[in-house]
């Protein structure tokens, strides 16, 4: 059931008692009838514990705020679909002293290749110290970004589905599909495309159906290697959208376009895989013992809203669109980056008025330009006569750097830079990994907080101590002479005036403690 919701926005300040301390992780009392102005036993519930609603729980969590996550699976994922981290992810899981552990179950790969499966390298020189390409089993990434979220005091359910949900002007109360309720100052539906959260909250969900859909799985095949690589790069001259790559054993990754649309609920099976491939490459390769199949099309749809009042969406229930270029799983990851240190400063009501509508105004764009992006992509595939010319006319092109180096930091979002006004060119934009006199710079960005990096050691954060560190060094590798960065590696403010560094901090922080 669909319980009726308020959309009445939130005031800026949401002012509570607070006696909750990292680690101290709450039970799930039920709120009783007419207490829904005594204190709310969650700040945020989040629906779906995938990778993104995993690092948003850790994001809040560094911030003491109480989070309880909702996921609707019991059981991990039984297939391994391995998911690649791009550059910006892998640099914002070093922000977080997350990268070693994570690097220790992944495998680095060439950071190039990425637009629509050209095969040029990357240009040299891309400004970061994690430029390369990280491939790891999704079910390890969401295992250690969960494991990361409990560590820092996240509650996480299995098997709890959300049902339904009511919001008023001081929180959400959440319907479970056992009839459980919940309270919670906000809910964030990280739940994915099919996403039961933004269908309740009646947000438009614009775009493209499947036109095309492509079957994967990984299985072993009957003939020897050498014939299967002469084959598929005939093959791949003309269907970008095909593949057998060996994963050692005799076990391969095997991708074929369909016959059709389907109902993706419906997992294809070893005949689909046969049928296709012997229209496609006149054999089937002998494949057989699938680990695991599975079909994904070219759906491309934005939500209309990210927020309506108390009620948000991140990751793929926000936004859908082909695998190619592997942004998806990174575009999630980066908007709970975005969102959870807005959101934490809300409950703690320092927030100023209009932070927390800047996770729309700066993640909309985003995927907006992800979705056209894949647009193009999935049109450079196309076995069209038109689509392979302007193909190979990009290919060409790609020869030149500067076309090469553009693709690149796009899809890998090294090259965005949000519209924060007028100002120096790193304004707006990510600041790479640069060394510092006591290591580098993310080694100082693990808290989750505000960092002011000051080469002219004569500023000060004052009032804003508690919400933003100070790091003075005059031989950091910086061509500006001071930086401030948010709790997400953006830089909010270049320069070296005291009064107008204190305009931004209060523009990103609000009023100072003292």
């Amino acid at each position: 059931m669909h319980l009726p919701q308020s959309t009445a926005e939130p005031s800026s300040v949401d002012p509570v008692q607070r006696d909750f301390s990292v680690g101290d992780v709450p039970g799930l009392p039920s709120p009783a009838a007419g207490t829904d102005r005594a204190p709310l036993p969650f700040d945020v519930i989040i629906a779906g514990c995938g990778p993104t609603g995993a690092v948003l729980a850790a994001e809040l969590r560094l911030h003491d705020v109480r989070v309880l996550v909702l996921e609707k699976e019991t059981e991990p994922v039984s297939f391994v679909r391995i998911v690649g981290l791009h550059i910006r992810s892998i640099e914002l899981m070093a922000m977080r002293g997350l990268l070693k552990r994570i690097l220790e179950r992944g495998r680095q790969r060439p950071a190039g290749g990425f637009f629509a499966a050209i095969n040029k390298p990357a240009p040299e020189g891309l400004d970061s110290a994690y430029a390369y390409l990280l491939g790891i089993p999704q079910p390890v990434i969401v295992h250690l970004l969960e494991e990361h979220a409990i560590e820092l005091g996240a509650q996480v359910r299995h098997g709890c589905a959300v049902a339904g949900f009511e919001q008023d002007d001081e929180g959400v109360t959440v319907e479970l599909a056992d009839g459980e309720r919940l309270r919670s100052r906000y809910l964030v539906g990280c739940d994915g495309g099919r996403s039961t959260v933004r269908k309740l909250l009646g947000v438009g969900f614009p775009g493209e159906p499947s036109r095309t859909e492509t079957l994967m799985g990984e299985m072993e095949v009957g003939v020897p290697q050498e014939e299967i690589t002469a084959r598929v790069a005939g093959i791949r001259e003309t269907h970008q959208r095909f593949w057998l790559r060996p994963f050692g054993e005799g076990v391969y990754s095997v991708v074929v376009p369909a016959a059709g649309v389907s109902d993706r609920a419906e997992p294809p099976t070893l005949e689909d895989f046969k049928q296709q491939l012997r229209t496609i490459a006149g054999t089937d390769f002998g494949v057989h013992s699938p680990r695991w199949v599975s079909r994904f099309g070219d759906a491309t749809r934005l939500a209309e809203r990210y927020r309506v009042g108390r009620v948000l969406l991140a990751g793929d229930a926000a936004h859908i669109h082909p695998p190619i270029g592997g942004q998806g799983v990174n575009l999630g990851v980066q908007d709970a980056f975005n969102l959870g240190w807005k959101l934490a400063a809300q409950i703690h009501g320092w927030a100023p008025e209009i932070l927390l509508d800047t996770y729309q105004a700066e993640r909309h764009p985003v995927a907006a330009d992800v979705l056209d992006n894949t647009r193009a992509q999935m049109e450079l595939s196309s076995t069209e006569p038109g689509a392979q010319a302007v193909r190979r006319l990009l290919t060409e092109l790609m020869d030149f750097d500067e076309v090469n180096r553009h693709l690149i930091e796009k899809i890998t979002a090294i090259g965005l830079r949000y519209d924060f006004g007028e100002g120096p060119d790193l304004l707006g934009r990510r600041l790479s990994d640069i060394a510092v006199k006591q290591g580098t710079l993310y080694g100082l960005l693990h808290r989750g907080r505000g960092l002011l990096l000051d080469r002219t050691e004569c500023l000060t954060v004052g009032g804003w101590s508690d919400r933003v560190d100070y790091f003075g060094d005059s031989t950091a590798v910086l061509d500006v002479p001071c930086v401030l960065l948010r709790p997400d590696g953006y830089v909010g403010w270049v320069g070296d005036d005291q009064q107008d560094l204190d305009n931004h901090l209060s523009r990103w922080f609000g009023k100072p403690a003292h």
